[in-house]
């Protein structure tokens, strides 16, 4: 009986090195889930930064009134969309934000307001650090699609009943005039 204890014993090293690596891979799966929800906060929160500056720019009355009309209106919209259109509101706003601050003399008559510096300051701030956000969003979800494709995650159902990670898609092209200044 001795080759048949040998044998049980392979076996079940082997059934426990596989168990073992499983668990590691859903471990990796759980973290990579994790840090897609840290990433789809921070863009959260760059996103409605983003908005609120605007809108605080677009109420200050240092544009003239058709901007501030087409500004507040985009970051209104982009605040108050529910998740299905996101995507496309944080893009309008995009596209307003290019279409005000286009040239550099529309920055210049903010900054030469008063508290216009700080305003234009902030607003630079806010439009440089939203496609940082959802680059890492984007890398994270990528990431976890990738090890979600493996054969031995779908057959093993590793992901447990976590959705499918979906990447945030939207124009983030800052404002010429606005990448210009933090150049």
């Amino acid at each position: 009986m001795p080759p048949v204890t040998a044998t049980l014993i392979w076996i079940l090293v082997a059934l426990v090195a596989i168990g073992l690596y499983l668990s590691w891979t859903a471990g990796r799966l759980d973290r990579l889930h994790a840090r897609i929800d840290a990433a789809r906060a921070a863009l959260d929160a760059q996103l409605l930064r983003r908005a609120s500056v605007t809108q605080e720019l677009a109420t200050s009355g240092v544009l003239d009134p058709a901007a501030s009309i087409v500004l507040y209106e985009a970051a209104h919209g982009a605040r108050q969309a529910e998740e299905e259109q996101r995507e496309v509101a944080e893009s309008e706003l995009s596209q307003a934000l290019r279409a005000v601050f286009a040239e550099a003399p529309q920055v210049e008559t903010v900054k030469e307001a008063p508290g216009g510096e700080a305003a234009i300051h902030e607003l630079t701030e806010a439009v440089r650090r939203v496609p940082m956000a959802r680059r890492f969003h984007n890398d994270a979800v990528g990431a976890a699609r990738r090890l979600r494709e493996h054969r031995k995650v779908r057959w093993f159902r590793l992901a447990g009943h976590a959705p499918f990670p979906m990447a945030f898609e939207m124009d983030d092209e800052p404002p010429a005039a606005l990448v210009d200044r933090a150049g």
